[in-house]
């Protein structure tokens, strides 16, 4: 039997592994702005690695994030 131990509660975006419920909560409860921002940025690059948007939302969405990320 495999030891589940060794596995994240979650994977957010790919990226980053959480461990616990409390470790979530605690992300939860501290975001600001510049942690938001950041948090959606990698929310979409993770959705457009997928193929979820079109040609003409990738071109919108790829302009807000070099917007956000000045």
């Amino acid at each position: 039997m495999e030891d589940e131990s060794n596995h994240p509660l979650a994977v957010l975006f790919g990226r980053l592994e959480i461990q616990t419920e409390e470790q979530l909560e605690t992300i939860l409860q501290t975001l600001n702005n510049e942690i938001a921002t950041v948090f959606l940025i990698h929310a979409i690059k993770y959705a457009y690695e997928r193929g979820v948007y079109n040609i003409g939302e990738t071109e919108v969405i790829s302009k807000c994030i070099r917007i956000l990320s000045k």
